[in-house]
């Protein structure tokens, strides 16, 4: 089941302190270890996907429910947990220049857990695809800065990632998961955690999209002039009005999107290598070296306005835990996902060898948690 959730995450500076770190180290490395006994690999990745539990999972380890820190001092705990120990499975990737170095660390944890190259060379496209679809098929303002992948002794994966919008100065966390993942670029979430829904977000990943997304690969296929030639008939068709200074008062003015097309910021480059390579679909155009949300968006325009091509603009966020979802607006709280989530977790700090005051401390920080969602 797919599902996409929001939480507040707003964006913290600062780091966690060495003393907090430590203890979240060792809590988390016997509740991994006790998670990964009873459920197995493939269980701790699924969980790992699911916002709610990761949200859970992080407030168990003591870390500010609402801060976008529950992503990065999270994973990086994680990281330091799973690449230190013999439990089959490791993390690559982290935040700021850490993310990018997720293809040479993917190397190393193939070798040590003994996959071989083709299963290596798939990892390292999806760790590609997870950031190219976060950063320029879906755009609602946020830049990844992090990226977290976690691989098991199969091969299989799981990705938490994440992008702060300055302006609003909040992040957005994207979680995926391997299996069951049908296409990298149609419904291919697990969940989306962010604080707010946003207007007009471009969202090629939706199934609504499916028609913008062909075109957009048969655009790619031809001449960049072509491409040229849509962009400037759109752009003059963005043009300012009298029509947009007579519109009511009550309705306000409504500039055109189609006046966002800025050749200038196109990655023509680009578009001559798929000009070269000719996709036969999105993926294989979004997978092509420098082809970014710019150049993504030109094109999704092109194919709406030219060739009316059904594009989704709306912000794939479902629903908000923090603006009404406790009583059931825009969507109630999925309670028995929540259950199923606390109760593993509950179980695993039980279980997990850690002193009782650890024990009790962490099972009261979950009980927090989940006052804040339930309903009254």
């Amino acid at each position: 089941m797919k599902r996409a959730g929001s939480f507040e995450l707003s964006l913290h500076g600062g780091r966690a302190p060495a003393w907090l770190t430590e203890r979240m180290k060792r809590l988390a490395s016997a509740i991994v270890e006790m998670i990964l006994d009873e459920y197995g690999e493939d269980k701790f990745l699924a969980n790992l996907s699911d916002p709610l539990w990761f949200q859970a999972f992080s407030c168990v380890l003591a870390y500010d429910w609402d801060s976008s820190g529950t992503t990065t001092v999270t994973c990086g705990v994680l990281k330091d947990v799973l690449n230190g120990s013999r439990l089959g499975l490791r993390c690559v990737g982290g935040k700021g220049s850490a993310s990018r170095k997720a293809p040479w660390e993917l190397a190393k944890a193939a070798e040590e857990l003994g996959l071989g190259e083709q299963v290596l060379e798939k990892l390292r496209y999806s760790s590609k695809m997870c950031a190219k679809v976060d950063n320029a098929a879906i755009q609602a303002g946020y830049q990844l800065y992090h990226h977290s992948m976690f691989v098991t002794s199969a091969g299989k994966w799981a990705v938490v990632q994440q992008g702060m919008n300055p302006s609003s100065k909040t992040a957005r966390r994207y979680h995926w998961l391997s299996e069951g993942l049908a296409s990298f670029v149609e419904e291919p979430h697990r969940g989306i955690v962010g604080q707010m829904a946003h207007e007009r977000v471009l969202d090629m990943t939706a199934r609504e999209s499916d028609e913008s997304r062909k075109v957009c690969a048969d655009l790619a296929s031809e001449h960049p002039d072509r491409v040229r030639r849509h962009s400037g008939s759109i752009r003059q068709l963005g043009q300012e009005s009298l029509g947009r200074w007579l519109e009511s008062a009550n309705r306000g003015p409504n500039p055109s999107t189609y006046a966002l097309v800025d050749e200038s910021r196109i990655n023509w480059k680009a578009l001559e290598k798929a000009y070269e390579i000719k996709p036969s679909n999105y993926e294989e155009l979004l997978a092509i070296r420098g082809f970014g949300p710019s150049t993504a968006r030109a094109l999704a325009l092109i194919a709406e306005v030219v060739y009316g091509a059904r594009t989704s603009w709306k912000d794939p966020v479902k629903f908000s835990f923090a603006f009404g979802g406790k009583d059931g607006i825009p969507f109630p709280v999925k309670r028995k996902v929540m259950d199923r989530s606390i109760s593993i977790l509950q179980e695993a700090v039980q279980e997990a060898r850690i002193g009782e005051t650890e024990k009790v401390r962490a099972v009261k920080r979950l009980m927090e948690f989940t006052r804040r969602l339930t309903p009254p």
